[in-house]
């Protein structure tokens, strides 16, 4: 039983006499596409990023490519600082993050005001590729700075937030340890076994928003069922309905989930991929990509206020 849970740089034009080309780089040289110029000075602006330098890569940078990118380590956070680049009065970096939260430069004590934009090294910036931010938890993608806060929304590699509902439980740790939580800090959370089960919510005509949590083992996977009760407006109520695999986006692309209200001669039926709990429930509720019911259809299927919801999980064909 479940009950309510609380483009590239420009090169420089050559003047005066032709002069001969310069040779070569050696063989080992890194392959790296870096600005002919440098300017700092007024009017500069940075250019856009070559497409060699906007293309995600993945495996360890070359050696020239770290010494390059430690260029840009914040000394407080050790982020990388990226565009817009401000610097002190001495020329150090810190970023933006941080550097709301200062006053000073942490590596000289100067003054962090008047703000000193530093385009020379925006044009660096735009020519390397920086780590995940993640890279220590495993991921292995390096990308062009334009690219890098997007992709770190969505890395698998992030920590995990507790997937239950609603916003008072601020734990967030690596995916294996998701299931520990749950069993240690969620103990009215029921588990049921098996690929076909009932999710009993009871009271679902409690008043005001309301969740119903459950979980629901089977393919040696647990799945966590999720109804959730909204007031979108004074006296129109909502239910929305949904499975989260506790596992990766990749993992949920192998599973289909089936939930049917059943009951006086009607069926209400919805069938779809679970979401992985990185991304939660709040998107899917938004766009109304779940089985969605109103107060008045609920009490179709619902027994003295009980509302049982049929959920089958089963495996996709390859």
């Amino acid at each position: 039983m479940s009950r309510p849970s609380s483009a590239g740089p420009c090169a420089s034009k050559p003047c005066g006499k032709q002069k001969q080309p310069p040779p070569p780089p050696p063989p080992h040289a890194a392959s790296l596409s870096l600005p002919a110029t440098i300017s700092g000075g007024p009017g500069s602006s940075a250019p856009p990023p070559p497409a060699a330098a906007a293309a995600a890569i993945t495996g360890p940078l070359s050696q020239q490519h770290q010494e390059l990118t430690s260029l840009f380590e914040c000394p407080v956070c050790f982020d990388y600082v990226l565009p817009p680049i401000l610097q002190c009065q001495a020329g150090h970096l810190v970023c933006n993050q941080c550097r709301q939260k200062l006053s000073c430069c942490p590596t000289c004590r100067a003054s962090l005001t008047p703000s000193i934009r530093n385009l020379a090294m925006e044009k660096v910036a735009s020519a390397v590729l920086f780590p995940c931010k993640y890279a220590s938890t495993g991921c292995s993608l390096s990308l062009h700075h334009t690219e890098k806060p997007e992709h770190e929304d969505i890395c698998e590699y992030r920590p995990y937030s507790c997937p239950c509902p609603g916003a008072s439980c601020k734990w967030q740790g690596s995916l294996e340890n998701v299931m520990q939580h749950l069993t240690h800090s969620h103990k009215s959370i029921t588990t049921l076994q098996g690929e076909d089960i009932v999710f009993l919510a009871t009271d679902i005509n409690l008043p005001g928003a309301v969740d119903w949590v459950m979980m629901q083992y089977c393919f040696n996977h647990h799945f966590m069922l999720v109804l959730e009760k909204q007031e979108k407006y004074e006296g129109h109520q909502q239910f929305f309905a949904i499975v989260l695999l506790i596992g990766t986006r990749k993992q949920a692309e192998n599973y289909a989930y089936r939930l049917e209200l059943n009951g006086n001669r009607r069926r209400l039926t919805w069938e779809a991929t679970p979401r992985s709990i990185h991304d939660g429930v709040a998107a899917a509720i938004m766009n109304s990509d779940c089985l969605v019911f109103d107060t008045a259809i609920a009490h179709l299927f619902a027994d003295n206020g009980n509302l049982g919801i049929n959920v089958t999980i089963s495996t996709c064909c390859p």
